[in-house]
Order: structure tokens, then sequence, then C-alpha cells
């Protein structure tokens, strides 16, 4: 393998990658036919149970995806030098993005089209529900005369429809995705020209991005989980998710180039590069914890029904332990780990962090799809939940490295700060 002072290194994804890769996507669809197909002792069925796993693991997959195209787009807006070596990791994250996104809005139109029998909010009803989104998506709600009518729903439907919520998702990750992609195109076209011309071209994709970005992501979140639980609003709830977004991208692109350096690859990442990843998953999961806290502090003191309702649901005994373990491993974890420059700077300790992290906002994001789709009766980790993660850790696996070894180089070696991050020492 050629060292770093050579720009012309490619990423070989190996035969062995791919088999595990593949062996993880196996798992993962037989997961979904187990769910799908299996009905238990008691004759219920666990579709609605693996249609709830399928948007956990859908949406977190795409979460990670478009924090890549976050963090290209603030380096550039930033002009940072520290992180130009780095940035292929990133860029495969946003080349993987519409494979993401096509994933996750064929989740939530099949949840949302497939019906089953569900009994009403309060409980008095049966009627036709969907899958996923059953406190809003059926029309049974929005009628005036039929008996499963609720006011607050109805209230909601000018924003809370079909067509219109399949629009916004789409449009929001198309928009995402478009200009990830151009991210990606003008880099390599720097690659291969030099000049400043796509430099400056990438400079206005990514202020274009963090603008775009920053009106709708609240209202991706808004749209894809928490109308899960229609009858509940947070204004917080938008940053909060971006606050687990943008920690989980940063663990998995620090996970990733440690594995890479491992195998060789990225020999320019020094413990510098490292350190800044760890100093910023260590201060994005304070501001999770602030988001997470405020968000529960003030519902909780108010203490008005048709906001404790959230929190009631993961109060119940059969989420309470999660509930708590969330916070102990988003917080505490990382907070005990990365405090100090020295565990920033020790491989093993950042990468059982990076672990650590990813393991927990999944976690985080279970807590906030299972009570409000299947919940206490169906709770736990089975099949599904094991299965269907390792399907989509498979995936993702399997997009990233394929189209990492589709770059010519695994550096932008024109970048203009180049130079600078090669020998970036903090």
């Amino acid at each position: 393998m050629e060292t770093h002072n050579s720009f012309n290194e490619q990423f070989e994804f190996s035969s062995k990658g791919k088999t595990w890769s593949l062996i993880g996507i196996v798992i993962g669809i037989l997961a979904i036919a187990f769910g799908l197909l299996y009905k238990d002792s008691h004759g219920e069925s666990h579709v609605e149970r693996t249609f709830a796993n399928l948007l956990l693991n859908g949406y977190y997959f795409a979460c990670v995806c478009i924090a890549g195209i976050f963090f290209c787009s603030l380096q550039y807006a930033a002009q940072a030098g520290w992180s130009a070596a780095l940035l292929r990791v990133p860029q495969a994250f946003a080349k993987m993005l519409p494979y993401a996104a096509a994933i996750l809005i064929l989740i939530v139109a099949c949840g949302l089209f497939l019906t089953q029998e569900i009994v009403t909010h309060e409980g008095h009803h049966q009627i036709t529900g969907t899958y996923l989104y059953k406190e809003w998506a059926s029309k049974a709600f929005t009628e005036h005369g039929n008996a499963a009518y609720n006011h607050l729903i109805a209230g909601k439907a000018d924003y809370l429809n079909v067509p219109f919520f399949i629009g916004r998702i789409v449009a929001y990750l198309v928009a995402y995705s478009i200009l990830g992609l151009l991210l990606v195109k003008y880099s390599t076209n720097e690659d291969e020209l030099g000049g400043m011309v796509n430099y400056k071209k990438s400079f206005n994709i990514g202020v274009t991005f963090l603008v775009i970005f920053g009106f709708t992501v609240p209202l991706f979140a808004f749209d894809t989980i928490m109308s899960l639980d229609a009858h509940w609003f947070s204004t917080m709830f938008g940053w909060y998710n971006f606050a687990a977004m943008w920690v989980s991208g940063l663990a998995v692109i620090t996970l990733l180039l440690i594995t890479l350096r491992k195998q060789g690859y990225f020999s320019w990442i020094t413990v510098d590069h490292l350190h800044n990843l760890g100093q910023l998953m260590f201060g994005f999961s304070i501001f999770w914890t602030y988001l997470w806290f405020a968000q529960f502090l003030l519902i909780y003191y108010a203490n008005i029904p048709e906001e404790t309702v959230y929190f009631y649901k993961r109060w119940e005994p059969e989420f309470q332990p999660w509930f708590w373990l969330n916070i102990v491993i988003n917080f505490l974890a990382p907070f005990l780990i990365l405090m100090s420059r020295d565990s920033k700077r020790a491989i093993g300790v950042l990468k059982v962090a990076c672990i650590v992290l990813i393991c927990g906002h999944w976690l985080d994001y279970y807590m906030m799809i299972m009570p409000a789709t299947v919940g206490p009766h169906h709770r736990g980790f089975g099949v599904e939940e094991i299965g269907i993660f390792l399907g989509f850790v498979g995936l993702f696996c399997f997009l990233f490295f394929t189209t990492l070894s589709k770059f010519k180089s695994l550096i932008p070696k024109n970048h203009p700060f180049i130079g600078e991050s090669l020998h970036h020492h903090i």
C-alpha cells in the first residue's frame, strides 16, 4: 500500500467484508420474514412490530447518511482545514442517502397503505387502521358523524393527511440527496481539474444545504417520528432528534475511520483528527442531554395532560428501565469516557465510545417509536429487533464500502486546505 505521500490510494472492498455484509443482510431479510409471518401463542401477529422496527432502522440509516452531508456542508461553510483529509467518509454517506431515502419512503408508504383492525385512541371503537401512524392516518378520525371521530386529529388534518405527509417526506429526502450528491460531484471534479472553482461551488452548496436543513430537519423529525404520537406535540422534539442524528453520524464516521486505519487505509489520519471528532461527540452528547432533560423537565413540571401523555407511555413498567438506560448510555457514558484529553486520543477508548453511542442512539430511537406503535405488549428485544438491526448494519456496510471503493482517491487531493489537514496538530 502507498503511503500518505501518494494521493492515488484507493479502497478495495475485500471478499471477506462483502461476505459478512451479505450475511447481515440475509439475517435482516429472515427477521423481516419471521415478523411478517409469525403469530405468538395467543394468535397475535407481529406485523406491526416488524413495521415499527423497519421504521426505526430505516430512519436511523437515513439520519446517519444525512449527518454525513451535514458534516461536509459544515466544514465547507466554516472553511475548516482540519477535516479536509477525512471528507471521503462522510461523502460516501452522501452517495448512500438516495438508497436510504428510497428504503425509508418505501417503509413509510407500506406502513400507511397496508391496514389492520385497531382500537381507537380512546379505546371505544374498532376501525380499519394502518400499521404506522395509526393515530391519524385513518379517515374515520376526521369524518364528522363517525363514531371514531377525534376533534384533535381532525384539527390537524390539513397538515397530517397521507398525500401531503408522503409528499413532505419525499421532498426533504430528495432535496438532501441532490445537495449531497452535488457536494461529492464538485469534490471529485476538484480532484481532476484543480483550481478554486469547484471549491467555491462546494462552499455555495454547503451553505445552501445548511439553510434548507436548518428549516426542514425539525419538520422531518416531526413528520417521521413525532406524528406517531399525533395527540402530542413538542417544539423541542426536532432539535432533540437533530442532536441524536448528529452524534450518531459523528460516532459512525469516527468508528469507520478507526476501522479503516487499522486496515492500512487513511494512514494520514492522526490522533489529532480523531481527537477533534471525539470533542464533537462529547460536546454534542452534552447538547443532546440538555435537550432531552429540558423537554422532560418542562413537561413534568407543567403536568398538562396533553403533554404528559408522551412520557406516561414511556414510564409504563415495560419501558421504564429502557427510559432511564437511555440517559445513562447517551449522557453518562460519553461524559465519563470522553471527558479527558487522553481518552479522546486513545484509539481503543474512542472506539468503545463510538460503539456505545451508536447502540445508545438506536435505543433512543427505540424509545421514540416503540411505545407509540406496538405499545407495552410487544416491547423488548426479540428476533425482529436484533435481526432487522443486523440486517441494516450489513446493508450499511455493504453500501458504504462499495461506495468508498469507487472513489479514485481516498483523499481530496486538490482541496485548498489539504496541506493544513495533513499537518493538523492540537
